[in-house]
């Protein structure tokens, strides 16, 4: 394969490389990656693999590892690469950078700099979910992976409850079927949701229904691969003062009061201030 390869302007070059198969990556990210005085990558070998598939030449130029636990020395060494002239490609090992990857200091770093940033478009989990969901893609919220614990997860949740947009998540594929029963549980099981599981590779899989059924389909399922979890948008239902007293019955049984409201106003969609003050009073009967 021919490219493009011509100086480029000392920067940093953020170029979005495939989630599966080789041959999304861009052109023009070939090109860039052709080009680059540079290139510093998530994983080296990932990148050094997608080149050799691609019959990307290195010709001595240097592969460098900038990954989370890099730190502000690694920021700060390829920065000054950059102030002395050179062109910077970084790439995460799949995807587009900083959505969920590695990326965010250094683009901060160089934009305080004065640094020139430049972005190379391509595949993303988050873009091609969305497309292939059947929920509505005008609005969404992109949130990325939940807290471990099933708790903080239920809060986390319980805050998006009300959020007019499709919900994005990533999802580690051990923790799918928990995560998929904690949605139901806090957003309630009519709500339209969708799992993707491998997206753009061999064992694709596309998973559509409502969080009860999907709850119900991954419980105890052993899941494989890399998990995009989507949910529809919300919507209005009317709530009775018992439903309210019963859910938080139920949840102040494992949870403190102040978390108990949190989880059960954003389960029903009711103003936290006001589920607070009826747990309250629910704490003082008992």
């Amino acid at each position: 394969m021919n490219f493009n390869i011509k100086p480029l302007s000392a920067g940093l070059y953020f170029v979005a490389t495939p989630i599966g198969a080789a041959r999304d990556v861009t052109l023009r990210g070939l090109d860039i990656l052709a080009s680059a005085d540079l290139i510093a990558a998530e994983d080296t070998r990932t990148a050094r693999k997608l080149m050799e598939i691609h019959g990307v030449p290195l010709n001595g130029r240097k592969v460098v590892a900038f990954h989370d636990h890099s730190g502000e020395t690694a920021v700060r060494r390829l920065l000054a690469d950059i102030k002395g002239g050179k062109s910077v490609a970084y790439v995460s090992e799949a995807g587009t950078p900083l959505v969920a990857d590695p990326g965010y200091e250094l683009g901060v770093g160089a934009i305080a700099e004065g640094l020139h940033v430049v972005s190379a478009p391509g595949a993303s989990a988050v873009l091609a979910a969305l497309t292939v969901s059947g929920l509505p893609t005008d609005r969404f919220a992109f949130v990325g992976f939940l807290p471990n614990s099933a708790e903080q997860r239920k809060s986390e949740i319980a805050v998006l409850r009300d959020v007019p947009f499709t919900l994005v998540f990533y999802e580690s594929p051990k923790r799918v079927g928990e995560m998929l029963s904690n949605l139901r549980d806090v957003l309630g099981g009519e709500r339209r949701a969708v799992v993707c599981r491998e997206l753009t590779k061999k064992f694709e899989e596309v998973t559509r229904g409502d969080l009860d059924k999907l709850a119900d389909d991954f419980a105890g399922r052993q899941v494989k691969g890399e998990i995009v979890v989507l949910v529809g948008r919300s919507g209005a239902k009317a709530v009775s003062d018992d439903d309210v007293i019963a859910a938080l019955k139920d949840a102040m049984q494992t949870m403190r009061v102040k978390d108990a409201a949190t989880v059960v106003s954003g389960a029903l969609g009711l103003p936290r201030r006001q589920v607070y003050q009826i747990a309250l009073g629910l704490g003082d009967e008992d």
